[in-house]
């Protein structure tokens, strides 16, 4: 245990407690009705180092689904399907500035294919790239990606947070549909049952220790120190975390950028996954939003512990 670790856990307890007040502030996602649900001052963390220690703070058990955090590890399952040069044909390598589920520059800028893998429509385009012979097949093979990640084959997810997103999902059908339209989906693909694999892996659950596992193994570019193994190429590890970093927190990408500087992706259950490249991975959850779909008192952890602990990778 280095003298950071040491500082980083007893300081963790004032953190939390200077942090947790911002929740106020925001309000738990009420476009999916189950997400409405979550209690709005919540507030956790964990913390993984590769010897296996761990710093546990706030209500760090509390489960939730992944949302948008599960985009990052369907683009690697896509890549490793795939291959970078398939992938990147339906899907671009740059940050939108928009709104995560907007569709105004699927129409307006050429070739008309999303922005960045971790939009919404990036994120439907990429689940259309998961091999599986049927919905169930894809969703399973996401599941024990997932599983493997987080170290905890007990993980699965939440079909009455599914069915709700599927429900109120006319936004992300007509993404969908306008992607088929511009031929990102395949003529033969079944816009339907992509959707139900994209509401799936959005709403599998785990809580902060999950996400600070998958979150160590992308800070050791897909080696996976607890298991002694390489779990992910390298390459695709890169690309991931830069995608993380510049595409990560929606439209307030590029201040957690400069006010945290690591790579970071969010998602609108409250969940963020962080990564200290090299050091730790860690999981936060706090369900109460901003206005830009960021819990807002999970940024104000991750920042003010950044500057503690002069974590930026800049």
């Amino acid at each position: 245990m280095n003298d950071q670790w040491r500082f980083i856990a007893s300081s963790m307890p004032q953190w939390l407690e200077d942090c947790r007040p911002y929740a106020h502030n925001g309000s738990p996602a009420a476009y999916i009705p189950e997400l409405a649900k979550a209690p709005k001052e919540a507030l956790g963390i964990t913390l993984l180092a590769a010897d296996g220690s761990m710093i546990n703070g706030g209500d760090s058990s509390f489960m939730f689904t992944m949302q948008s955090i599960s985009k990052v590890f369907t683009l690697l399952l896509a890549l490793i399907d795939n291959g970078e040069e398939a992938v990147f044909a339906k899907v671009g390598m740059e940050p939108t500035g928009d709104d995560f589920n907007s569709m105004l520059k699927l129409e307006l800028v050429e070739p008309g294919i999303p922005f960045n893998p971790l939009i919404n429509a990036g994120a439907i385009a990429v689940t259309s790239l998961i091999r599986g012979s049927s919905p169930a097949e894809t969703t399973e093979r996401i599941l024990a990606f997932m599983r493997l990640m987080a170290g905890d084959d007990s993980i699965g997810y939440n079909e009455t947070v599914s069915s709700s997103e599927a429900a109120t999902a006319y936004r992300n059908r007509s993404l969908a549909y306008f992607l088929k339209d511009n031929n990102v989906l395949e003529a033969h693909t079944d816009v339907e049952q992509v959707l139900s694999v994209y509401f799936n892996h959005c709403a599998i659950e785990v809580n902060c220790r999950h996400l600070a596992r998958m979150g160590l193994i992308l800070a050791n570019g897909g080696f996976d120190p607890l298991a002694n193994r390489q779990l992910l190429p390298r390459r695709y590890v890169q690309i991931a975390k830069t995608f993380m970093l510049t595409c990560g927190m929606y439209n307030a990408s590029g201040e957690f950028a400069i006010k945290a500087g690591i790579p970071a992706k969010s998602g609108v259950a409250g969940g963020i996954l962080a990564v200290v490249p090299g050091q730790y991975g860690i999981g936060v959850v706090g369900p109460a939003l901003d206005q830009r779909g960021n819990s807002i008192a999970g940024v104000r952890l991750l920042e003010t512990m950044s500057v503690e602990c002069d974590w930026s990778i800049f």
